[in-house]
C-alpha cells in the first residue's frame, strides 16, 4: 500500500503501521455490501459488493434463504439475529459469515426495515469494508494488533482483541493508520480554536487555529497553563471552569476566548470546554474549543432586517415608494448605495437569451440612496436609465437571478467602456457590486443595484440572498399595486360604463347625482343608481349597493341594474318589483355557488336597494327598500325627516316580505337617496353623521348640484372607505290645466264622444296638429275597453312638455295583446296601429283594474 505522509510532529509508528514492503492502495474505495431480505428470510437482491465480500454470484444467492449464509448454526443464528431486531426499524450487530470457499467472515452489519412495491416489508442489509477470512491477520499488522487498526481507548478493535473475532483485509491496517492520521489532521486544520489540557490543566496539544489567534507556536505554549500563555481575568475565568471539567463538573460554555498576550479578551468568540475520558470514564483532560460569533452576529442581523423589512416595505399603494423604501431600509445596513430601476411595462415569461439580447434596456431610475450626498447614483432619480444589452444588468434580467461583481471583474469593466453612468459608478471607488432583478408572480418589474465603496469588505453570498429576498418583498409589493391599479382602472371603467351617462328627459323631477369610488385597496365597488321614466309622467329612482368590491360586483351591479329597469318598464309597484329581484339574486347566486372563488357575496346575496316612484300629478311617491338606508325628505318650508319606508330584508335571502310605503309630497320637496357609504365615515359615530347630512340639506340652494356638494363636504373629510352613491331629486307638480279626465259609460256609443272629448282638448291645448293621431289612439283604447274590459272606464290626457299621453282604464285585469290580422279579417289591427303610431304603449295594472296607455310625441312649437 502507498505509504501516507507523515504530518511534521508525527512520530513514525503513529504514521505508518506497515513497517514492511509497501503496497499498492487501490484506486477506488471497494463497493459496499448490500443485499435484501425479505419477511420470510429469502435474499431478493445481491449487490456486486456482496458478490466481493462473500464470493457467491447472485445467481447462487437470490431467491435462497439468507440463513445459509451464516457461518454458526444458521438455525440457532438465524433466530437469534431475528429476535435482537423484533420490532425494530433499524438493527446493527456482528455476525459471522461463511464465503464461499469455506472461510469465516465475522461481519458488523447495518440492516434497515423498509417496504417493497408490495404490503411484503424487508430487511436492506449493508456492510461497508470488505472482509479477512476468520483466523488471519492482515499482512504489516503490528504483533499484537488486530485488524481493526483501533487506538488505545478509541473503542474500537484493537489491542486485546483475538485475532479470530477480527474483520479486514490486508489492507486494513494501513487503512486504520491512515485514519488515525486524517483525525490527526482534521485536529490541526479544523476551523475551529482546540487545544487539549492535561490534568495539571497545562496545554499539551493546539491546532493552528489556537496558534494563529494566540499569535505562538504550540511548542511554545505546550506546558504552560492558559494564564501564563495569555495573562488576562477571561484566562482565569477559563482555567476555573476547565478545573470544574476536570471535578466532574461537566462541559462549561464561556462567551468570550482568550485574545492574543497584551490584547485581553476576544468578545466574539465563544468558548467551550468538554472532558476527555478514558474508556472506564475517568475525566483525564479538557478540550478547549473555541468558534468565532461573527457569521452568527451576521445572521442575527440579517433577520433583524428582514424583519424590518417586513414592516416598512409596501407600506403604501404607490410602487415609487415602495422602490424608496427598498432602497432606504438596505442603505447604509447592507449597502453603501442602492439604486431601483423599474421597467415601464413588466416583462413576463420568455426574456431574450442573455446571449444574444436583441436591444438596450430601458428603465426608470425610480429611487436612490447613498451614504454620502454625492453618492455614485445620488442624482439619477426619475431618470431614463439604458442598459447595453450585454451588461451584467441586462444579464441578470435575462437569467432572473441576482449575481455578485467585483471591480476587476470583466463584464462590469466592459459595462463601465459602454455607460458613462457604470463608469462614474465604478470610478467613484464602488469596488463590490450587486444585480439583483425583481420578480414577483412570473413577471419581471425591473432591477436593484447595491454597492460598497465605504466599507472594505465586499459582499458574500448571504449578503446576496439577503439583497434577493429585500428585493423580493418590494416586488410582490410593486406587482400587487400595478395589479390593483390595472383592475382598478378596469372595475372604474367597467362602473362608469354601467351607471347613467346622461339623465333622461323628464318633466317630473329635478334631478342631480354624485358617485364617488372607494379610496382603498379594496376597489371600487357595486353602488349604483338610475332615473326610469315610466308612463303617466311618473319617474322610478333607484338606489342599490352590491356587496363586495371589484369587477364581480361591478358585473353583478350591472345585471341587477338591467333588472331593474326590464322590471320597471312592467310598471310593477315598488314592492313586486323587488320581489322579483330577490328571485333574480337567488337565480344567480345558485348558478355562481359552484364556481371557484365564490363566496358569500356570490350572485349579490346581501344586496341592498331603494326603489321609488313619484307621480307628478298625484303629488304621490311609492316607496320600498331591501335592506337599504332610509330616503331623507325636505318639505319646501326646511323641515328634514327620514321618510318611514318598512326596512324590509336585503336581497338574496328569499320568502321574506317588501312593504310600499306612499306619502304625499309637497311640489318643490327634496328627496335624498343614497348608499350606506355616506353614513360610514370613521372619524364621527351615525348621529353625528345624520346631523350633518340634515343640517346640508335644509340650507336652501338653487341647485342640486350644490346640496350633492355640500352634503359631501360635510360628511367626509378623506377619501371614502366604501362607494358612495348620492341622488337628489326635487319634485315637482302637474297641475290641473295639463291633466284632463272623462269618466265614460261601457256603451260603443261613448266612443265618438271620447274621441270628441280629446278633440276639443287638444284645440285647448294648441295641439291640433296631434289630433289625428289621438282620435285613432283614444277610439282604439276606448273600444277595447269597452269590449273587452268592465266598468267603470275613464280617458285621460296628460301634456307634458313634448309628451302627449293617452290613457284608458277599466276594472278588468285581462290585458290587451298585439295581433297581426291575416289578409281578410275585418278586425285585430287596432293596437298594431297604436304601436305603429304612438312613440311606446303599455299596460299598467293596479290593485283593481289596469290602465292601457299610449304616448305620442308633440312637434316643436
Amino acid at each position: 500500500m502507498e505509504r501516507l505522509p507523515t504530518h511534521p510532529g508525527e512520530r513514525p509508528h503513529e504514521s505508518d503501521a506497515s513497517p514492511g514492503p509497501a503496497r499498492t492502495a487501490p484506486a477506488t474505495p471497494p463497493p459496499p455490501a448490500t443485499a435484501a431480505v425479505d419477511a420470510r428470510g429469502i435474499v431478493t437482491e445481491w449487490s456486486e459488493g456482496a458478490r466481493q465480500l462473500l464470493g457467491y454470484p447472485p445467481s447462487e444467492v437470490v431467491g435462497q434463504p439468507a440463513a445459509r449464509l451464516l457461518a454458526d448454526d444458521a438455525g440457532t443464528a438465524g433466530a437469534a439475529v431475528l429476535r435482537d431486531a423484533a420490532g425494530r426499524e433499524r438493527w446493527s450487530g456482528t455476525v459471522a459469515l461463511r464465503h464461499r470457499d469455506g472461510r469465516r467472515l465475522r461481519r458488523e452489519l447495518l440492516a434497515h426495515r423498509r417496504t417493497a412495491d408490495g404490503p411484503v416489508a424487508e430487511w436492506l442489509v449493508v456492510s461497508a469494508v470488505t472482509g479477512t477470512p476468520e483466523g488471519q491477520t492482515p499482512a504489516g499488522t503490528p504483533e499484537g494488533e488486530a485488524a481493526g487498526g483501533g487506538t488505545p481507548g478509541s473503542g474500537a478493535p484493537g489491542r486485546g482483541t483475538p485475532r479470530s473475532e477480527t474483520a479486514g483485509s490486508e489492507t486494513a491496517g494501513s487503512e486504520a493508520a491512515g485514519s488515525g492520521r486524517l483525525g490527526e489532521w482534521a485536529f490541526r486544520q479544523s476551523p475551529c480554536v482546540l487545544a487539549v489540557f492535561d490534568a495539571d490543566l497545562r496545554l499539551v496539544r493546539a491546532n493552528a487555529g489556537m496558534e494563529q489567534v494566540l499569535s505562538r507556536t504550540e511548542d511554545q505554549m505546550r506546558g504552560l497553563r492558559l494564564p501564563e500563555i495569555v495573562p488576562h481575568p477571561v484566562s482565569d475565568e477559563t482555567e476555573a471552569k476547565m478545573r470544574r471539567v476536570l471535578e466532574g463538573g461537566g462541559p462549561q460554555h464561556l462567551r468570550a476566548g482568550a485574545g492574543p498576550a497584551g490584547t485581553g479578551a476576544n468578545d466574539g468568540w465563544s468558548t467551550s470546554l468538554v472532558p476527555l475520558k478514558d474508556p472506564a470514564g475517568r475525566v483525564r483532560a479538557v478540550c478547549l474549543a473555541a468558534h468565532q460569533r461573527l457569521q452568527e452576529h451576521l445572521a442575527r442581523q440579517r433577520m433583524l432586517l428582514l424583519s424590518e423589512a417586513s414592516a416598512r416595505i409596501g407600506t403604501t399603494a404607490d410602487s415609487g415608494r415602495t422602490a424608496q423604501e427598498l432602497a432606504d431600509i438596505a442603505v447604509p445596513r447592507l449597502a453603501d448605495f442602492a439604486a431601483v430601476d423599474l421597467l415601464d411595462a413588466p416583462r413576463h415569461g420568455g426574456e431574450p437569451s442573455p446571449a444574444a439580447p436583441a436591444r438596450l434596456l430601458a428603465t426608470t431610475r425610480t429611487a436612490v440612496r447613498s451614504v454620502l450626498d454625492d453618492g455614485p447614483a445620488a442624482s439619477a432619480a426619475g431618470t431614463k436609465t439604458l442598459y447595453p444589452a450585454l451588461s451584467p444588468v441586462a444579464r441578470c434580467l435575462a437569467q432572473g437571478h441576482g449575481a455578485l461583481y467585483d471591480a476587476a471583474d470583466p463584464d462590469l469593466l466592459r459595462w463601465a467602456r459602454q455607460d458613462p453612468g457604470a463608469a462614474r459608478l465604478l470610478g467613484s471607488g464602488t469596488h463590490s457590486v450587486m444585480v439583483v432583478p425583481m420578480r414577483a408572480h412570473g413577471a419581471t418589474l425591473g432591477v436593484a443595484l447595491f454597492g460598497r465603496h465605504r466599507r472594505a469588505e465586499p459582499f458574500e453570498a448571504d449578503d446576496l440572498w439577503l439583497a434577493e429576498e429585500l428585493t423580493a418583498k418590494a416586488a410582490v409589493s410593486i406587482h400587487t399595486t400595478r395589479r390593483d391599479s390595472r383592475e382598478h382602472t378596469s372595475t372604474m371603467t367597467l362602473q362608469r360604463s354601467l351607471l347613467p351617462q346622461t339623465l333622461p328627459d323628464q318633466g317630473a323631477l329635478e334631478i342631480a347625482t354624485r358617485y364617488l369610488p372607494a379610496g382603498t385597496r379594496a376597489g371600487v365597488g357595486g353602488d349604483w343608481f338610475d332615473v326610469i321614466p315610466l308612463s303617466g309622467a311618473r319617474v322610478a329612482l333607484v338606489v342599490g349597493d352590491v356587496v363586495g368590491h371589484g369587477i364581480r360586483a361591478s358585473a353583478t351591479m350591472g345585471r341587477l341594474r338591467t333588472a331593474v329597469r326590464t322590471l320597471a318598464d312592467v310598471d310593477l309597484p315598488p314592492d313586486e318589483l323587488l320581489t322579483h329581484l330577490d328571485d333574480l339574486v337567488l337565480h344567480l347566486s345558485a348558478d355562481e355557488g359552484g364556481t371557484e372563488g365564490a363566496d358569500e357575496s356570490a350572485g349579490g346575496i346581501g344586496t341592498t336597494c331603494l326603489y321609488a316612484v313619484y307621480d307628478p300629478v298625484s303629488r304621490r311617491c311609492a316607496l320600498a327598500r331591501a335592506g337599504h338606508p332610509p330616503p331623507a325628505a325636505v318639505t319646501p318650508d326646511g323641515a328634514v325627516r327620514f321618510l318611514d319606508v318598512p326596512a324590509g330584508p336585503p336581497l338574496g335571502l328569499g320568502g321574506l316580505p317588501f312593504e310600499t310605503f306612499e306619502t304625499e309630497l309637497p311640489e318643490g320637496s327634496l328627496l335624498a337617496l343614497y348608499t350606506d357609504g355616506l353614513l360610514a365615515a370613521r372619524d364621527h359615530d351615525i348621529d353625528e353623521a345624520l346631523d350633518k347630512m340634515f343640517a346640508a340639506l335644509a340650507r336652501p340652494a338653487k341647485t342640486l348640484d350644490t346640496v350633492c356638494d355640500r352634503v359631501l363636504t360635510a360628511m367626509l373629510t378623506h377619501r371614502p372607505d366604501d362607494d358612495i352613491a348620492l341622488l337628489v331629486a326635487r319634485t315637482r307638480a302637474l297641475h290641473a290645466d295639463r291633466v284632463a279626465a272623462w269618466d265614460l259609460a261601457s256603451d260603443p256609443a261613448v266612443v265618438a264622444r271620447a274621441r270628441k272629448h280629446a278633440t276639443e282638448q287638444l284645440t285647448a291645448w294648441g295641439l291640433d296638429d296631434a289630433a289625428f293621431i289621438t282620435e285613432l289612439t283614444v277610439s282604439e283604447l276606448v273600444t277595447n275597453a269597452i269590449r273587452y274590459g268592465r266598468p267603470p272606464i275613464q280617458l285621460r290626457l296628460i301634456h307634458e312638455d313634448s309628451t302627449l299621453t293617452c290613457e284608458v282604464f277599466d276594472s278588468s285585469s285581462t290585458a290587451p295583446h298585439m295581433r297581426r290580422a291575416r289578409t281578410f279579417d275585418e278586425g285585430g289591427r287596432g293596437l298594431l296601429l297604436v304601436g305603429q303610431l304612438a312613440r311606446r304603449w303599455g299596460t299598467r295594472h293596479a290593485l283593481t283594474g289596469k290602465t292601457v296607455w299610449a304616448e305620442q310625441s308633440l312637434s316643436p312649437g
